[in-house]
């Protein structure tokens, strides 16, 4: 939960909420608020690709307005039961009509004002715009923001499954985020490195940019031999249930990394 909520520029606890649910202290005692989606594990907490970018596509109502849980859930469940789209926050549909019924019910519920729509609309396109469809419309690549407080049209920073086993790469070469930063930290010149992979300056001071709030390290999956679970491909196809982990810096063991800091 940690690492995805890095990769995304969003605090731990929300993207654990989202996925996990939460409790919460009453007058009346302690009650649960269930999660929006589901997680690709819940024991141990692990995120799919897949759940990576139903988290991007979340993050575009919290970047708006706050997000109300029980509103967008509610408003999913709508939506699809009127379309018949399964997980709807991972479909390209999302950007057609079934964006817009899921967002006018989404409003109604909120009692949001037209023209909180019409900006929550604009965010939600400015969110769909960063993630890549393959030829049957599921989510192949990312083009994460560069920080949570930088919302540009750029895409220079690029999280792929098929690509660098799925480390954050700068699109320009393929380079890894990672390894960027740690050229630098080392003592190397932008220059320096930005010459040694074919880049410019500006390629190289956005990959140091991300990096500075993303984690150690990548993720990547195995392909299981039983029937109906598949690694990330271009084929992949809602349902299955893949797994990240990340290589390189320690093992994902519940929302902890072993043989990195990780913090919640």
């Amino acid at each position: 939960m940690t690492e995805a909520a890095r990769y995304l520029k969003l605090p731990a606890a929300t993207v654990r909420s989202w996925f996990l649910g939460r409790n919460y202290a009453t007058a009346g005692g302690t009650r649960t608020f269930p999660a929006i989606v589901a997680p690709a594990s819940r024991r141990p907490p692990q995120l799919s690709f897949w759940n990576l970018i139903e988290a991007h596509v979340l993050r575009a109502f919290r970047t708006e307005h706050g997000v109300s849980v029980k509103a967008v859930r509610q408003a999913l469940r709508y939506a699809q039961g009127q379309l018949g789209i399964d997980r709807l926050l991972l479909r390209k549909e999302l950007s057609t009509a079934a964006g817009g019924l899921f967002l006018e019910r989404y409003g109604e519920l909120i009692d949001l004002s037209a023209s909180g729509q019409i900006a929550l609309r604009q965010v939600l396109k400015a969110h769909l715009r960063r993630v890549e469809w393959d030829e049957w419309q599921f989510p192949i690549r990312l083009y994460p923001f560069l920080s949570s407080d930088l919302m540009t049209a750029e895409r220079p920073i690029a999280i792929d499954p098929a690509v660098a086993f799925g480390r954050p790469i700068v699109v320009r070469r393929g380079v890894t985020t990672a390894v960027i930063a740690q050229r630098v930290d080392a003592g190397e010149s932008v220059q320096d490195v930005a010459d040694d992979y074919d880049l410019t300056p500006a390629d190289v001071e956005q990959g140091i940019l991300y990096e500075r709030g993303a984690p150690g390290g990548g993720w990547s999956c195995a392909v299981s031999p039983r029937a109906g679970s598949f690694g990330f491909s271009s084929s992949a196809r809602v349902g299955t249930n893949p797994k990240l982990e990340p290589r390189g810096h320690g093992r994902v063991v519940g929302s902890q990394v072993q043989g990195a800091s990780s913090s919640s």
